[in-house]
């Protein structure tokens, strides 16, 4: 088994129902599951366009998938939950599932970037990634903690005071 962890993002229709559907489905397919997740946080939108906030979170998943397989099961939850629908980039999405670390591999092939290549400078990935590894060691020897730190995103990022935590499982 290996270890990943993803990023969940959603911000037009039933976020939580989104967040809470992709972390099933992740957990549904028999060489996955999920470990842990952190709380849902309200995130400013990325990339200038006009749209409202996010919810974002973070997951640790246990993964008998290969990196590349894992990258095509995210897709698909994406697509049956219309996350890739006339999507733009940094646009509105209705689900969004990002692999940000898989083990300490480093990939580029295509489509697979390995580590995230901008989780370092978001704090909507930074800070609920911290909540649930904040000790873990990134590929380029710093912790999540120490990212976390001297990641200069000035975008809000606050924990959903109403309901921080997901009741996702069934």
């Amino acid at each position: 088994m290996s270890v990943a962890y993803i990023s969940l993002g959603c911000n037009i229709g039933d976020c939580r129902d989104n967040l809470a559907a992709a972390l099933r489905r992740l957990e549904a397919q028999p060489e996955t599951s999920v470990t842990e997740v952190s709380s849902v946080y309200i995130t400013e939108p990325v990339g200038g366009i006009d749209q409202p906030s996010f919810l974002n979170m973070a997951a640790a998943l246990e993964t008998e998938l290969h990196p590349e397989e894992l990258l095509e099961l995210c897709g698909a939850i994406e697509h049956e939950l219309g996350g890739r629908d006339g999507r733009e980039s940094m646009g509105p999405r209705t689900i969004d599932l990002d692999i940000l670390l898989y083990e300490q591999l480093e990939i580029a092939a295509g489509e697979l970037m390995i580590p995230h290549p901008r989780m370092l400078e978001r704090a909507f990935v930074l800070v609920p990634l911290n909540e649930i590894a904040p000790e873990l060691e990134l590929p380029d020897g710093n912790t999540v903690r120490e990212a976390l730190a001297s990641c200069g995103d000035d975008h809000g990022v606050e924990i959903d005071a109403g309901d921080p935590e997901l009741n996702w499982e069934e």
